[in-house]
């Protein structure tokens, strides 16, 4: 019977363009404005796309700007759960503590990523703002930003 996952190889080196190279795809999504709330359109008026690592980019952003459990069609694996911070009481510190870890369970829980860290927080009143650096299998790396109220 035929592999059903062959490897493209040359000698014993995977390809390092190669699907299988990375265990993950990163194909093609939408690109979205997430300040305007509205999908990035192209001069003649059509959706404008993204490939490979911008997708993925975009995968992060929209996985960390959704609540976990909220929507049917996501899977339960998908989506933050910033929520569940609300009316805790905590510190900044263990505030801050909780925002990188839910945001790094979040992005973690997709194959192309391997690495989420650098976390910054910037406190405006009760909505802490946070910056953090992802790192893909592919070693390329992305700036994502969010923000969370914690009354």
């Amino acid at each position: 019977m035929a592999d059903l996952f062959p490897t493209a190889t040359i000698g014993a080196e995977v390809l390092p363009d190669a699907p299988e190279a990375s265990g993950a795809s990163f194909g093609r999504s939408w690109r979205f404005d997430f300040d305007a709330g509205e999908f990035v359109l192209t001069p003649t008026g059509k959706i404008a796309g993204s490939q490979d690592t911008d997708a993925w980019l975009e995968w992060c952003r929209k996985a960390l700007a959704t609540e976990r459990y909220r929507h049917l069609v996501y899977s339960r694996l998908y989506g933050q759960e910033f929520e569940s911070l609300i009316g805790l009481g905590l510190s900044r510190a263990a505030v801050e503590s909780e925002i990188a870890r839910i945001a790094s369970e979040t992005l973690l829980a997709d194959p192309r990523t391997a690495r989420v860290g650098g976390f910054t927080f910037a406190w405006q009143g009760d909505a802490c703002s946070f910056v953090c650096s992802v790192t893909s299998v592919r070693e390329e790396a992305g700036t994502i930003e969010g923000s969370v109220v914690s009354l």
